[in-house]
């Protein structure tokens, strides 16, 4: 009798086959011509390229989850810290209610440690930033170009002839797929980092809000650059609408967001259960499908040990 993991796990495995079938299929669906000389210089170069950008996304995989970790670890002390200054004035303090300024000097403390929270908040919101950079860059290095007018077999990670695409004319890398389908699956998962990546930065300027209530700053705005450059590396991981002006509304799964200006509640006061709605949102990730982000690592690394060697792939 079959458990649903190894039900699914069938599931998968026949729509990898099926995948592959597909593309032996397309590729042997019509007489192909030998490999050109050229091609059979490009794709040793262009295995060579394929395993390092791929190994680099795996990398920065893990990075994301050791920063997104950081990030609940830090809102939620900033939010702990947030509800105990919000009630200390209510608060039972027992034998130390009479204390002179006791509660004063708790609150005093907690909107320091707020202070503190929100930089380490903001920090590692940075560096998810970055991660999702390098993803982009990353899976747009694919293609490997031969050098114009070289006598040897030189290679270059971008287009000196208008007429050289990068690709091979399409041929297997590997086994089975050409350089396009990679680049597809590569593209798929740097999707759902990038849709993530733009959620969370809306709870981000969320928890950061709380301080203005309490000190009666200017509201956050979605527009606002909430670190220097930011906006930069977010046009670079095609995540800010030039034509507004400000980043692009956050969706779930792909559905987009509102039309209307996006605002940040910074003048409406949180309440416990909300918060915990933002913190169950940031772990749960809902942009991010874990079962085929480690499916595509899987299925290329499969792809990649056909032709003997080992794609290591750690998920956590």
């Amino acid at each position: 009798m079959q458990t649903p993991n190894s039900s699914s796990q069938s599931s998968e495995s026949r729509e990898v086959e099926q995948l592959r079938n597909l593309n032996l299929n397309l590729h042997y669906s019509s007489p192909s011509p030998s490999p050109s000389p050229s091609s059979r210089l490009w794709r040793p170069q262009a295995q060579r390229n394929l395993r390092k950008q791929w190994m680099k996304l795996v990398s920065h995989r893990q990075k994301w989850v050791s920063a997104s970790s950081n990030c609940r670890s830090h809102a939620t002390s900033l939010v702990n810290a947030y509800l105990s200054e919000r009630y200390m004035p209510s608060m039972d303090l027992g034998v130390l209610k009479d204390m002179p300024n006791i509660r004063q000097k708790a609150c005093l403390k907690l909107a320091r440690q707020q202070e503190l929270y929100g930089k380490n908040l903001l920090s590692s919101y940075k560096d998810m930033v970055g991660v999702v950079s390098h993803m982009v860059n990353d899976s747009r290095s694919m293609r490997c170009f031969m050098k114009a007018g070289s006598p040897l077999a030189q290679f270059s990670s971008y287009s000196e002839d208008k007429n050289d695409l990068g690709d091979g004319g399409c041929i297997p890398v590997f086994a089975f797929w050409s350089l396009p389908y990679h680049e597809k699956l590569a593209e798929e998962l740097v999707q759902m980092f990038s849709s993530e990546l733009i959620l969370k930065r809306l709870l981000v300027l969320e928890l950061l809000s709380m301080s203005c209530e309490e000190q009666q700053t200017d509201t956050l705005s979605w527009s606002d650059e909430i670190y220097s450059g930011e906006h930069e590396y977010l046009i670079s991981c095609g995540l800010y609408d030039e034509k507004t002006c400000q980043p692009i509304p956050p969706q779930i799964n792909g559905q987009g967001g509102s039309d209307s200006p996006f605002t940040v509640e910074s003048n409406i006061r949180k309440d416990q259960e909300v918060l915990q709605v933002y913190l169950t949102t940031w772990f749960v990730e809902v942009n991010i499908d874990t079962h085929r982000v480690e499916d595509i690592f899987s299925i290329v690394g499969e792809e990649m040990h056909i032709v003997g060697e080992e794609m290591h792939v750690t998920l956590s």
